[in-house]
């Protein structure tokens, strides 16, 4: 695998807008061009390359200048430096020429983001399959995710793809005001938390279906996954209520948002239970609806789910949780790891 810690700092030379899609992770976006600018020198390159490059390398000398006063006085002047720009072309050599000259250490990665994509896509066709995977699986609303959490702290290895994917996983899973990455980043994201993992111990993970909102699980890891020990987890539905009461809290206070997400699956539920839906909504009894929502739609989809992604699924051990607090959860967590992690 590449090993970037070695580099006090990483810059990535591409436009801003290159680097939200995705990007080495820790790299630090100094854009010799930035969108407006990348795009002028574009669509010029069409009809008169010299005069692109001309535009391009004021553009890059002016923005390079304002990097070096403002931008490289937070890193230490004696560190490694890597940069990078889409192919290892010229936005890298403006920077790599102008570090050089002030007697910067520095390094440029050949081929660029684009080489670095093509082994990230190469890495996750193999690193997943080197691990053994202890997979949580349970409907909705038990306390998965947070008993993953209690995992991590009682110092099991945990990959959370919920929360890489920034995404509840179902079709009123968004978290407010938190975007998705890309599907690149996603991709590179994932690979970074593999990279962290010992091979000689399980890596906890929960069950997920091929797509956690807009973005997909590589191949390989869901395959692995699919192989891996299955635990089932289990809450009472007053419990399940309460914690997403608390996790959708958002939707608590606005049930017409809520509504408005689950009208996609109304030829599913069909026109009579929805109906019940939005009266429950209207009459703001919400603890009510989320126990209706789990009993009649999300339980009986969750269970052909898993049935069709885990077949031996109800052969799985089953763990009862009767506290989903957080100093709850953590006990259980502990016994979990002298039973299935002992090399913890």
């Amino acid at each position: 695998m590449h090993d970037f810690s070695s580099y006090d700092l990483i810059i990535d030379a591409r436009s801003p807008r290159e680097f939200e899609e995705d990007h080495i992770p820790g790299a630090v976006n100094m854009p010799v061009v930035n969108n407006d600018e990348y795009a002028e020198v574009g669509t010029l390159h069409r009809t008169d390359k010299m005069g692109a490059y001309s535009i391009g390398v004021r553009y890059s000398l002016a923005n390079i200048a304002r990097h070096l006063s403002e931008d490289l006085p937070k890193y230490p002047k004696d560190g490694k430096v890597l940069v990078y720009c889409f192919r290892g072309g010229k936005r890298s050599k403006l920077w790599v020429d102008a570090l050089e000259t002030i007697g910067y250490n520095v390094q440029k990665l050949p081929g660029g983001w684009k080489a670095y994509r093509r082994w990230v896509n190469e890495q996750l066709e193999t690193a997943p399959t080197k691990f053994e995977y202890h997979v949580l699986s349970s409907p909705t609303g038990c306390g998965k995710t947070r008993l993953l959490y209690a995992l991590r702290e009682a110092g099991c290895q945990v990959v959370d793809l919920e929360a890489i994917a920034r995404h509840r996983g179902s079709i009123i899973g968004a978290v407010p005001g938190t975007p998705q990455p890309s599907q690149k980043y996603f991709d590179t994201l994932l690979l970074e938390e593999l990279a962290k993992c010992d091979p000689t111990r399980p890596v906890w993970v929960e069950a997920e279906s091929k797509k956690i909102g807009n973005v997909q699980i590589p191949t390989a890891m869901l395959d692995s996954m699919r192989r891996g020990k299955t635990i089932r987890v289990h809450a009472d539905m007053q419990q399940r209520v309460e914690l997403w009461r608390q996790d959708y809290k958002h939707f608590e206070e606005d049930p017409e948002g809520l509504l408005e997400r689950l009208r996609f699956i109304r030829s599913l539920v069909g026109g009579k239970e929805f109906e019940e839906w939005e009266q429950l909504a209207a009459e703001r009894k919400m603890p009510e609806l989320f126990e209706r929502l789990m009993r009649n739609h999300y339980d009986p989809a969750y269970r052909r789910s898993i049935l069709r992604e885990y077949p031996n699924i109800d052969a799985s051990p089953l763990i009862e949780l009767h506290d989903l607090s957080p100093a709850g959860l953590l006990e259980v967590a502990k016994n979990i790891r002298a039973q299935y992690d002992r090399k913890a």
